[in-house]
């Protein structure tokens, strides 16, 4: 990972001095930083919640590890987005303390993980449209997000085997479980489309260079899935009513039950180190 000459030091991730931006671009980027992290949490304690309940020993290994990746990626997210804000935010405080309605991650990753068709399904959605975010990124103007996009675009890389391997498994296996693989399917479709909405965050960080259109990100996510659904005998379904909303900080009743229990410890006790 990039390292600057000089950097922020706080108590938990050490990030670089963000560059001279001006104050949109500024605003843009710590914004992207956020949802982006948010995505990566939401998701990485959705997983976590697996752990010693997976149907076999290998994924109560890999689904927890899995689960490392995503919120590691929201650490650094979360420890820059604070360096670019200026007001003493770390990445903590971002976890923990915020509401509800300051989360912007997209619907998808706060889904309920269901069976372990619904949970694969989730992942391959998710890591098949992070794969070529991160990739893009690696190429970005700004150090830091670059550096972070050297290291997440190995990960993904692996999330997105990981869980294609058992979409395969899965909808090409018996009669019941291609049924659970399907219904996830019918499940989880209208919740995709979210991910490639671009809007004025992502608009501005992609003219500047620093992070690509969401948008751009759909034809290698549809090359991927398509790919997968046909060695899996699965078709996409059409969706008419997509779910969108979490960018805005719309999000359902699922969300506030997953930050309750998340961000319990750190709410009952306030300023506490370990």
């Amino acid at each position: 990972m990039y390292a600057p000459e000089a950097a922020l030091e706080g108590p938990n991730v050490s990030v670089a001095t963000p560059p001279d931006y001006p104050p949109a671009l500024r605003e843009a980027l710590f914004a992207w930083c956020v949802r982006t992290g948010d995505d990566a949490l939401v998701l990485g304690h959705r997983l976590s919640e697996w752990c010693g309940h997976a149907p076999m020993l290998e994924e109560d290994l890999a689904l927890p590890n899995m689960a490392l990746d995503l919120i590691g990626q929201a650490r650094g997210l979360y420890a820059y987005a604070g360096a670019l804000e200026g007001k003493g935010r770390d990445e903590d405080a971002f976890a923990y303390l915020r509401e509800e309605r300051e989360f912007r991650n997209v619907r998808l990753v706060e889904r309920p993980n269901g069976d372990f068709a619904h949970t694969m399904l989730r992942q391959l959605i998710f890591a098949a449209y992070a794969e070529p975010l991160w990739r893009a990124a690696e190429g970005s103007g700004d150090p830091m997000i670059a550096g972070l996009g050297a290291k997440a675009v190995k990960e993904m890389a692996y999330h997105v085997r990981h869980s294609a391997e058992w979409v395969i498994r899965l909808g090409d296996g018996t009669e019941e479980s291609a049924a659970r693989m399907a219904a996830a399917v019918q499940a989880l479709a209208p919740f995709a489309a979210e991910l490639f909405v671009a809007d004025e965050v992502s608009a501005v960080v992609a003219e500047a260079g620093l992070a690509p259109d969401p948008a751009t990100l759909e034809a290698p996510w549809r090359a991927t899935m398509s790919a997968v659904f046909a060695e899996a005998g699965l078709d996409w379904p059409e969706v008419k009513r997509p779910a969108r909303g979490g960018r805005q900080g719309l999000h359902g009743e699922e969300l506030g039950r997953l930050l309750a229990e998340m961000q319990s410890v750190a709410r009952a006790h306030p300023g506490a180190t370990w």
